[in-house]
């Protein structure tokens, strides 16, 4: 008998169980049905009939019929999903640390004949076969493979389990790995190594902050920069724009004024009006001149007004005879009778 207490009969759930309490699960069992002539066979089970002591064939869930004496009863095979505890196992890793780790097996009868003629134990075989195929797998794996790659381990160990179950007529669908029990030191290192590894995350991400503020910060000084260096080219043009329109606003003024003022020239009595703005000129500068500096220039006549202005309406004269010739000399020939005026004073 198998630790699992599964006889060479077979499984039978249809008559009155018996609770078969074993270390690694609780399993129940029954005495195989007698042959009464008319049999009725439940769904999701297949009886297997020997006539004669010799495999004679599988009885189908119905209504079936057998000899008696003849034919007997021999196995009766669940067709369902069995789930079955693998107990725990110690199981080295590739870098030398003792696991100590379970399972939990979910396999299925496909053939009833293989299960029970391929095997002695069916169910106790496909365990064994686990446990051992689990330290064989762990065994190519590092612990820290061992968490990271569970779900592939457990791919693993049911693709070896159905090579070898074949022959047996089971078909194993998964195997899931319930809990992985390390030593006490093991453990205390790892959890050593996590906190080391927070700690290194956590200066990465404050130094990377850092970083990213330093950044933040150059970029925006940078920034600043440049907008106040394009707000002062703005109010540079502006203020070169401002000034030329002024200077051509000034030149249009100048202009225009001098138009109107040889309009008026050519008018009745203009050389009049221009003599009296000629004369109020000459007396304005000279009362102006020891307001800007220390130095004087006087005329030798300074006392006599009335010298002064003819003096000037003289000036006027010679500039309205030689306007004809041009502008340029008449500026000249103002420019000469000041400086005439001062050689003679000396």
């Amino acid at each position: 008998m198998s630790p699992y207490c599964i006889t060479n009969r077979g499984i039978s759930v249809r008559t009155v169980p018996r609770l078969w309490v074993t270390p690694a699960q609780q399993r129940w069992a029954s005495n195989l049905p007698m042959n009464t002539l008319v049999l009725f066979v439940p769904q999701q089970e297949a009886w297997v009939v020997e006539r004669m002591g010799r495999f004679h064939r599988i009885l189908e869930p119905g209504l079936n019929f057998l000899i008696p004496i003849l034919d007997r009863i021999r196995y009766v095979q669940s067709l369902k999903e069995i789930v079955i505890d693998v107990p725990e196992q110690s199981a080295v890793s590739l870098d030398n640390v003792t696991l100590q780790i379970d399972g939990v097996l979910y396999l299925r009868i496909l053939d009833p004949f293989k299960a029970s003629y391929g095997v002695e134990d069916p169910e106790y075989a496909v365990t064994q076969l686990a446990q051992t195929t689990m330290r064989s797998e762990l065994g190519k794996l590092t612990l820290d493979k061992v968490f990271r790659e569970r779900e592939s381990l457990n791919s693993n160990i049911v693709h070896s389990i159905n090579q070898a179950s074949d022959e047996w007529g089971i078909r194993c669908l998964r195997y899931e790995i319930k809990d992985i029990h390390v030593p006490p030191r093991v453990k205390e290192s790892m959890q050593m190594q996590v906190e080391a590894e927070r700690k290194k995350r956590a200066t990465v991400l404050e130094s990377e902050g850092t970083r990213e503020a330093a950044i933040n910060v150059a970029e925006g000084r940078k920034q600043a920069q440049i907008l106040a260096s394009e707000g002062e080219k703005a109010e540079q043009i502006n203020k070169a724009a401002g000034e030329a329109q002024a200077v051509l606003a000034k030149a249009e003024a100048k202009s225009k004024a001098i138009r109107m003022l040889s309009e008026a020239l050519t008018e009745q009595n203009g050389n009049a009006a221009a003599s009296l703005s000629v004369a109020e000129q000459y007396v304005s500068a000279f009362s102006n001149l020891a307001k800007e500096s220390n130095t004087i220039l006087l005329p030798s006549n300074s006392g006599d007004i009335s010298g002064m202005v003819t003096q000037a309406m003289t000036i006027y004269g010679t500039l309205a005879k030689t306007s004809q010739k041009g502008a340029p000399e008449a500026l000249d020939e103002m420019s000469e009778g000041p400086a005439n005026q001062s050689a003679a004073s000396q």
